[in-house]
C-alpha cells in the first residue's frame, strides 16, 4: 500500500493541468528542478511512468490519467476535512455535505434544510449543498465526497441505501396562445407536435422524455436546451416552445397570466425522490438526523402521520 505525499500529488495534478513542469512551478513557486524530482519520486514510487515529456510540455500516461482522477479526489477530501475541522474550532459541532438534484433544490430541499437547522438543536450543525444531476449525486456519494445525496428514485442506486423524501409532478407549460392551453390534463404523446423546451442531455428530465418519445414512436424536437427549469419557463413565456417541468417550480410563473400549467396524465409524471448514503450504520449522527428529518416530509411538506 502506498502513503501519497499531499504535496506531491497537488504538484502532480497542477503538472497535468498546466500540461507544463515550468507552469506548474511557477504556480507553486518552486523551480522546474524541484517540480521534477518530486514527478520523479512519485513514479518511482509506483514504478510506471506517470509523464510523457515533450518538446511542448508534459501530458499524462494512461497511468497518470488513473493517477489524476484518484489524486483529485484525495485532495479534495483532504481540503474538505481541513474546512470541517476549521470549522470544529469555530464552534461548528456537525457537518453534513450534501450533493442534490436541480429538482430537489429548486423545489423544497433548502426550505426543508432550514427547518432543521431552526431547531434548537442543531443550531451547531452546518449543512453544504451542491447540485449535481442525478448520475453525479449517486457517483458523489458513492465515492464519499459527501454523505447524502437526493435525486429522483428511477436513478440506478446500486449498492447505496436509500430513504423516501417528496414527490412532485410533471406537467406541461405553455404559452396561453397554444392550443394546449385551454386543457387542464394532456398526455405527453400530445405534446410531440410541438416544439420543446428542455434541459441537457445529461439530466434526469431529459433522460426520461426521450424514453417516453420513443415508446410513442413519435420524435421529440427541442428548439432551445437550457440549464435551468427557469430558463425553460422564460422561453415558454416568450412563446419559444412548451417545457415538461415540475407543477412546483411553475406554478409561480403562471401567476402572470403568461404561462399556462396543463397536468400530465402518464403515470411517470408523478416522481419520487429519495435520500441515498452508502450506509446508515456510518452516518455521523448530524447526517443521520437531517436524513431522518427530511424523509419526514411528505409533499405538502408536513410530518408523516405514524
Amino acid at each position: 500500500m502506498h502513503d501519497f505525499d499531499l504535496t506531491s500529488l497537488r504538484l502532480f495534478v497542477a503538472v497535468c493541468d498546466q500540461r507544463s513542469l515550468a507552469r506548474a512551478g511557477e504556480q507553486a513557486h518552486l523551480g522546474v528542478s524541484a517540480i521534477s524530482k518530486r514527478m520523479t519520486q512519485l513514479e518511482e514510487q509506483l514504478n510506471v511512468p506517470l509523464l510523457l515529456r515533450h518538446r511542448r510540455g508534459v501530458a499524462p500516461t494512461p497511468a497518470g490519467e488513473i493517477l489524476l482522477e484518484h489524486a483529485r479526489t484525495m485532495l479534495s477530501g483532504a481540503d474538505r476535512a481541513a474546512r470541517d475541522m476549521a470549522a470544529h474550532q469555530h464552534g461548528i459541532k456537525g457537518q453534513v455535505r450534501m450533493l442534490a438534484s436541480v429538482s430537489s433544490i429548486t423545489e423544497s430541499l433548502p426550505d426543508d434544510i432550514a427547518a432543521f437547522l431552526q431547531l434548537p438543536e442543531h443550531a451547531r450543525i452546518r449543512v453544504d449543498i451542491e447540485e449535481r444531476n442525478s448520475i453525479g449525486v449517486i457517483r458523489g456519494v458513492r465515492e464519499g465526497e459527501a454523505q447524502l445525496g437526493v435525486c429522483w428514485d428511477a436513478a440506478d442506486f446500486g449498492m447505496l441505501q436509500s430513504l423516501p423524501y417528496r414527490e412532485d409532478h410533471l406537467s406541461i407549460a405553455v404559452h396561453p396562445a397554444h392550443p394546449l392551453a385551454r386543457s387542464k390534463r394532456c398526455r405527453f404523446e400530445q405534446t410531440l407536435d410541438s416544439e420543446h423546451i428542455g434541459l441537457p442531455g445529461s439530466t434526469a428530465v431529459h433522460t426520461m422524455l426521450a424514453r417516453a418519445a420513443a415508446i410513442t414512436g413519435k420524435p421529440l424536437h427541442y428548439r432551445a436546451v437550457v440549464s435551468t427549469f427557469d430558463a425553460s419557463l422564460r422561453c415558454v413565456r416568450a412563446g419559444l416552445g412548451v417545457s415538461i417541468v415540475p407543477r412546483e417550480i411553475a406554478e409561480p410563473f403562471a401567476r402572470d397570466d403568461r404561462i399556462k400549467i396543463v397536468a400530465l396524465s402518464d403515470a411517470w409524471a408523478r416522481r419520487r425522490f429519495r435520500i441515498c448514503f452508502q450506509n446508515e450504520a456510518y452516518l455521523s449522527p448530524a447526517a443521520r438526523l437531517l436524513a431522518r428529518h427530511l424523509s419526514s416530509m411528505t409533499s405538502a411538506g408536513q410530518p408523516k402521520s405514524s
